[in-house]
């Protein structure tokens, strides 16, 4: 079973140092899980016994397509209405606890590795009867319409769904894909990509998609832009269009993140 990564908050001694990996390029930007803690954390309207720690938000001369969140929902949190906006979709990925969703009208319990897609306008809710937090990653983003297609909520899991080798890797690197690539319905991927320890992205991708990756399990040396970084699970890393970028997964495990990007929209110029 996956041990995805998720953040306890607390503050460091005043012992520690300061030095952490932080960094911020105007191509993209590193948030380490050491940065995760109460200080950092927000509440959502609408939310009850819940904290948030926003990770990417649109900023004009960066990425500008999606919002992405680490949600912490605490032991008899809610939320009756999440969304606020009715053309915003968005992906829930639950990393630990249970979750009880209610989907247009459908009850789900929701357990580690539980993946949540709800279409623009889904009427969703949740709960958290568990006792201990259930702390989920929140991916959000203004839905395009598409004449002829409509996207629709539903309801799976890392588990059930079998990865996607890339071609000639031997198996060494695979997607996890929730929806069929070639579904024009869908204007955003957040897929879960696994490499094995050794296994790299073996040449600098250059591309128009804009990124959020959210590192599950295991290490890497990630290649961003110029720059050679390492990264850890429980770290974020922000990706603007056209960042180059590569890795090598570092063992001695796999090497997984959650990663969005946006799809299938023709470029809008007027």
């Amino acid at each position: 079973m996956s041990n995805y990564y998720s953040p306890e908050g607390g503050l460091p001694a005043q012992t520690a140092l300061l030095t952490d990996r932080a960094v911020v390029k105007a191509a993209y930007t590193v948030i380490p899980r050491g940065v995760l803690r109460n200080i950092v954390t927000s509440n959502l309207p609408g939310w009850e016994n819940t904290r948030a720690w926003i990770l990417a938000r649109p900023i004009a001369g960066f990425a500008t397509t999606f919002a992405q969140y680490i949600v912490e929902v605490a032991p008899g949190g809610c939320s009756a209405k999440p969304e606020p906006e009715a053309g915003v979709e968005s992906v829930l990925f639950l990393t630990r606890g249970t979750l009880t969703l209610t989907l247009d009208g459908t009850e789900h319990t929701l357990e580690p590795g539980a993946y949540v897609y709800t279409a623009a306008g889904a009427r969703w809710s949740v709960r958290n009867d568990g006792d201990e937090p259930a702390t989920f990653q929140w991916v959000r983003k203004a839905y395009e319409p598409l004449e002829g297609y409509t996207a629709t909520s539903f309801v799976t899991s890392d588990a059930a769904v079998t990865p996607s080798a890339m071609p000639d890797t031997d198996n060494r690197w695979s997607t996890t894909r929730f929806v069929d690539p070639n579904d024009l319905a869908h204007d955003m991927h957040v897929n879960i990509v696994t490499f094995e320890p050794g296994a790299v992205i073996p040449f600098a991708e250059t591309h128009v998609m804009e990124h959020g990756i959210f590192v599950l399990e295991g290490k890497a040396v990630y290649r961003l832009n110029d720059d050679w970084v390492e990264v850890e699970a429980g770290d974020f890393m922000w990706l603007r269009a056209f960042c180059p970028q590569a890795c090598y997964a570092g063992g001695p495990g796999q090497f997984r993140y959650l990663l969005y990007k946006d799809v299938n929209r023709q470029i809008r110029l007027t």
